[in-house]
């Protein structure tokens, strides 16, 4: 029984974002599940909240599978056909999770973002890709580019080792493999494997040959998605206005770019100036560290970044103050700071997680007793934190008031991540976080979609037209692709 548009047992697909990947992933086992008896497919994320957040797998697919049939079993997170086709929405969020897949038949299995999975579990779960319903299994993937992941590996054939972007005229091969030792060994084609499998006269009568596993790769980039494009347009220049490193994976493609030095500053983004607006809302963040320099350490700073913010939106770094001291000198720092600045600057600091980050910012609020202080927790990890702080560098919305300490600043945060410091980073992160407290914990795709959307907003109030994007036109869009998919099959 065909199994699609490409014969592979594993095709993979993506490479950049706006492709339609997900769609496209959800849209794949309608081709069977309401005509072929018992056929199951399984969605697999690597948690829970990534299939049932809003936005998730499980609502995108409330756009699709009522329309054909199917009805939703929401405590099983899954979708039934009359015939017991079945779809299910599942995680593997531990290494050992797809152990409960043991003995488990399923003609489809699509793992959306391959990358967040180890080779284990993708591995583990190919060797139980199995089915007898009538449709040989395969399975299908979703990635965006990750230099560091093992995807990268499997996936070198397809890729230019020295660009890092996919080869065209390669897009949509099939390869095939066979695992030798744990080694995959790749050829062009099946039969130049053969020798590496069983020969007939080592299996059972009756036993059919084992076969190599066949695989493609489809590179997905923004401009395959017209019906994205058509109903909402800024979602390119959502992609254009990110730092350089998320901007050359998620909309170029790019597999071997990584976080280097230079990626995500450069003092020729940002005008230093001489003088500043009188009335920004003004904040100062703290990247706190308690350990004084001797001849023998090389400890972490703290960090006083201070940040305005004008009415425009724009953004005003006004002054730094760093030290490296005991715990003692450092709560003199920040108080002698906190007394120039005035009652009017609030004042913020990372909290760590347990004890003695709570015991920490009792500590500094009680000390800090007369001024407005907002201890916070610092979540995810230091590059996507800096992302949209880089970005509004970039794209020149950050103004640097001239002084002393410039030059400091500027050797940090164009050297990072390469640094062994990076406080200064942290407190530019904070520091902005404070003045959009909204965006705290977003990554920086998310930052930049809702920063469009608001912009969006307020040109619907002033009477512009333009053009909003719908879950409903998104639908009808790909319901469109489906017709012409069945059509053409």
């Amino acid at each position: 029984m065909p199994r699609g548009r490409t014969p592979a047992d594993i095709c993979i697909y993506g490479g950049a974002a706006g492709g339609g990947k997900t769609v496209g992933l959800i849209l794949e086992p309608l081709r069977y599940v309401g005509r072929v008896a018992n056929f199951t497919a399984v969605f697999f994320r690597r948690t829970t909240p990534q299939i049932t957040n809003p936005g998730g797998l499980l609502d995108e697919s409330q756009n699709f599978y009522p329309r054909v049939g199917g009805t939703l079993h929401l405590g099983a997170r899954e979708w039934r056909w009359p015939r017991a086709g079945k779809i299910k929405f599942s995680h593997l969020q531990f290494e050992t999770t797809v152990y409960d897949w043991q003995g488990a038949q399923i003609a489809l299995i699509c793992f959306d973002e391959l990358t967040h999975f180890t080779a284990h579990q993708f591995f583990y779960m190919v060797s139980h890709n199995r089915s007898t319903c009538g449709v040989r299994p395969y399975i299908r993937a979703t990635c965006n580019p990750d230099a560091d992941s093992w995807v990268a590996g499997f996936l070198a054939w397809w890729i230019d080792q020295e660009t890092g972007l996919p080869i065209p005229e390669r897009a949509g091969a099939v390869r095939y493999y066979v695992r030798v030792a744990e080694k995959i060994v790749w050829a062009d084609r099946s039969e130049d494997l053969m020798q590496h499998l069983p020969r007939p006269e080592d299996l059972p009568p009756g036993f059919d040959l084992p076969r190599p596993i066949s695989v493609t790769f489809i590179p997905a980039t923004v401009f395959d998605n017209l019906v994205l494009l058509r109903v909402n347009p800024e979602y390119l220049a959502w992609l254009l206005s990110l730092p350089l490193l998320e901007r050359e994976r998620l909309l170029g493609g790019n597999w071997k770019i990584r976080p280097a030095a230079g990626l995500y500053f450069k003092r020729e983004w940002c005008a230093v100036v001489d003088e500043v607006p009188a009335d920004l809302d003004v904040v100062r963040y703290w990247d706190l560290a308690a350990t004084e320099k001797t001849e023998f350490n090389d400890p972490d700073w703290t960090v006083g970044i201070k940040l305005g913010r004008d009415k425009n939106g724009g953004c005003w770094l006004l002054d730094m103050v760093r030290g490296r001291a005991n715990p003692g000198d450092v709560d003199k720092l920040l108080l002698n700071t906190a007394t120039q600045d005035g009652k009017q600057v609030r004042i913020g600091f990372g909290k760590d997680p347990g004890q003695a980050g709570k015991s920490q910012a009792l500590h500094l609020v009680r000390a800090f007793s007369g001024f407005t202080v907002e201890p916070a927790p610092e979540s995810g990890d230091k590059l996507t934190r800096f992302g949209p702080f880089s970005s509004q560098c970039r794209a020149g919305n950050v103004k640097i008031l001239r002084g002393p300490w410039n030059e400091d600043l500027f050797h940090v945060l164009e050297g990072f991540p390469d640094l062994a410091h990076d406080d200064e980073v942290d407190a530019c992160s904070g520091a902005l976080e404070m003045l959009n407290p909204q965006m705290k914990g977003w990554g920086i795709y998310e930052y930049y979609r809702q920063q469009a959307e608001q912009l969006l907003a307020e040109r619907k109030s002033r009477g512009e037209a333009t053009p909003q994007p719908t879950q409903t036109e998104w639908a009808r869009g790909s319901m469109e692709w489906l017709a012409a998919q069945k059509k053409s099959s």
